[in-house]
């Protein structure tokens, strides 16, 4: 098979171009980036198999013209919600399969957009397929097909400042605790405001218990869509140590990230700082989530929850490679715009990870 990796020189990617490299029946492997002198070295580094390539993302035809070559791609390429439909339409366009990392909540809502074009050309796109969103919502559709009448989902994440989350990271946490974002309450969809609705959550070690927040991640706008009936869908976000939630929400009160300029540019404030090891002291080099799942069984009330940890780049990025070899391998046939609980079934996707190192914990 051959695959391509767009944004392939990114922090969250290389966890990704490795796995990959090592598959037995990846033939080739195509490290596209914008940096092409990077993508050369990491694909030297990984001879035979990879090879590189220029792309830009704000010239979706370089994104169309490779990918056409190529049995299944892989996105990395952030922020998600400028660059997802974009890409997503340029494989589409290619008729080329389509798995990524999306996790903005408005980039969800952007692609889905283009459902029909991509039934109508045959190609199946997972948008939103790391580790929030991705292995969270398989999780809520774990709990949710564990219940005759499941009620309420509830999805948390915190992520340890010890981990190497580079700029587009940066980015990302500024957007996310930007302005509104959605949840589902009482069976309807409502706006919120980033940052508000603090609430105290117990995780695995080595996070154990931290206040998250809403954030503009993707589950609460998607699950609710795909797993019907739920009268409530939450996403609550945070990081460890606690301080680094609360100046984002802080620099986003401010209005000092309300467009993707002024969060550029806070970024680049951020950044050297974040290389220099401030916001790491404290912290832990893992990341955690947790779904809580209630509803009835047998006429009983019941509460069904379920934790995983790990890096951020490899829980990211080992259930958008387990995907995309599965398009590849012909397993995985569903064309259309799907979020991780529309495309993947629980007992047959979860295992998959848990066979690659990915720690999850089951309370049922």
């Amino acid at each position: 098979m051959k695959v391509v990796v767009l944004g392939g020189c990114g922090d969250m990617a290389l966890v990704a171009v490795n796995l990959l490299n090592n598959e037995a029946d990846v033939e080739e492997l195509c490290i596209a980036d914008i940096n092409y002198e990077k993508a050369k070295k990491l694909a030297s580094e990984r001879a035979p198999k990879a090879t590189a390539a220029k792309i830009d993302a704000m010239k979706p035809e370089t994104i169309t013209e490779l990918v056409k070559d190529y049995d299944v791609a892989l996105g990395f390429v952030g922020p998600f919600y400028m660059f997802e439909k974009k890409i997503a339409n340029a494989c589409i366009e290619a008729g080329t399969n389509y798995v990524s990392i999306m996790d903005d909540y408005d980039a969800y809502l952007e692609v889905i957009q283009l459902d029909e074009k991509a039934k109508q050309a045959g190609v199946t796109c997972i948008c939103g397929l790391g580790n929030s969103p991705g292995i969270t919502n398989i999780l809520a559709k774990k709990g949710y097909l564990s219940m005759d009448e499941p009620e309420k989902i509830n999805i948390s994440w915190t992520g340890g400042s010890d981990e190497d989350i580079g700029p587009a990271n940066i980015k990302h946490v500024l957007h996310i605790f930007s302005g509104t974002t959605l949840q589902w309450k009482n069976g309807h969809e409502v706006r919120v405001k980033t940052g508000t609705a603090r609430k105290i959550v117990e995780f695995p070690a080595p996070i154990n218990k931290v206040p998250v927040y809403y954030t503009g991640h993707a589950e609460s706008v998607s699950v609710p869509r795909n797993l019907k009936g739920l009268k409530e869908v939450t996403l609550h976000g945070g990081a460890h140590p606690a301080y680094i939630s609360r100046l984002a929400i802080l620099v986003g009160k401010l209005g000092l990230t309300n467009t993707p300029k002024k969060r550029e540019r806070l970024a680049n404030f951020f950044t050297p700082i974040e290389k220099a090891g401030v916001f790491s002291k404290g912290g832990v080099d893992k990341s955690v989530f947790r779904i809580d799942a209630y509803g009835k069984k047998d006429g009983k009330p019941v509460h069904h929850y379920y934790t995983g940890v790990g890096h951020i780049a490899e829980i990211t990025s080992i259930p958008c490679v387990e995907a995309a070899l599965m398009m590849a391998r012909g397993e995985l046939k569903n064309p259309g715009i799907h979020a991780a609980e529309s495309a993947l079934e629980p007992d047959d996707f979860l295992p998959r990870l848990e066979k690659r190192g990915v720690v999850l914990n089951y309370y049922e």
